[in-house]
């Protein structure tokens, strides 16, 4: 029986098992994910093989970057068959190639963060985006700064805006970066259950909120597209059953009207149930496709219990439009 999620137009069904691995091979768990002009899937994950290609219906195409990306987190399209990489282990943005991942352009200066919260790049980064324009690359410095940084396209800082706090302009862990086709940056604020609009000079623009702890980001190109907005929801003892709290995807207007909830009341380990909605990519169909970092976070939830990690952790799930 095929598992539905959603209602009205925004109904999708979950695909099991999407992605044909090699023999012996796991994702360990998904930062982020990924999809090309092609529909083919880039998974960047924390296991031995840190980018796995997939085609749109799951068959294996390549892997790439072995031994070289401590700790996935964050992807972002290039417009020129590239792809940024986020690293947060690391401390370090990286534009590939996609066929091979041959590096083009990187920031940071790997294995040697900033100090803690100064405000210079980068100490545990998280997220990439471009502008429109394609002049600025925008980076949010999330766990170790409370920052985004605006660079040129060949990696020159021209500035950075944000501090700790949970005013206007303030981060408490700036977690992701999407920018619309006005320019517009938006950031999601992990920590204050929100997700901040700026101008592309870092001048507040207003935000949204009713959310919980929004992780991942996708920004629908073109005019009024939607964004796709990964809740992880609770992960602390005092509030880790709460219902209605997350873990799920949200579906909202290019200006902030809700449209969909996708999940269920409660983290869960069944299809159509998220442990972690980390990061969120939408192909040229409409499907969704979402990365979990499962072990992290259902890690914390079983330690709090007194429990074991389950085996065969899911960390990766294709919901396709139906209808």
């Amino acid at each position: 029986m095929a598992i539905i999620v959603g209602s009205g137009d925004y109904r999708y069904r979950i695909i099991e098992d999407w992605a044909k691995l090699p023999s012996g091979w796991s994702f360990k768990e998904v930062g982020a994910v990924g999809c090309d002009k092609n529909d083919n899937v880039y998974v960047f994950n924390r296991g031995e093989h840190p980018m796995m290609v997939f085609d749109r219906d799951g068959n294996f195409l390549r892997s790439w970057g072995e031994g070289q990306y401590p700790r996935a987190h964050g992807v972002h399209m290039g417009p020129d068959d590239s792809i940024y990489l986020t690293d947060d282990g690391g401390h370090f943005v990286r534009k590939c190639r996609l066929e091979d991942g041959k590096v083009l352009l990187e920031l940071g200066v790997p294995g040697k963060p900033a100090p803690y919260m100064s405000g210079e790049p980068f100490h545990r980064c998280t997220h990439t985006a471009m502008s429109p324009d394609g002049d600025s690359i925008y980076v949010s410095d999330g766990y170790g700064n409370s920052r985004v940084h605006k660079f040129t396209p060949d990696g020159k800082l021209q500035m950075s805006w944000g501090e700790p706090g949970t005013d206007p302009g303030q981060f408490n862990i700036a977690h992701n970066v999407c920018c619309d086709p006005d320019g517009f940056v938006y950031v999601a604020d992990r920590e204050n259950h929100r997700v901040q609009v700026f101008d592309g000079a870092g001048k507040y623009a207003g935000q949204w909120n009713n959310m919980h702890r929004p992780s991942g980001l996708y920004l629908e190109p073109g005019k009024n597209g939607r964004m796709y907005i990964g809740e992880i929801g609770p992960d602390m003892a005092v509030n880790i059953e709460l219902p209605n709290c997350g873990p799920r995807v949200s579906i909202y207007t290019h200006d902030g009207q809700l449209l969909a909830r996708l999940g269920h009341a409660h983290a869960g380990l069944n299809p159509g149930q998220f442990i972690s909605p980390h990061g969120i990519a939408v192909d040229s169909r409409g499907d969704i496709y979402v990365g979990e970092v499962s072990f992290t976070n259902w890690g914390r939830r079983v330690r709090a219990k007194g429990e074991e990690l389950p085996l065969g952790l899911r960390s990766l799930q294709k919901l396709v439009k139906v209808g």
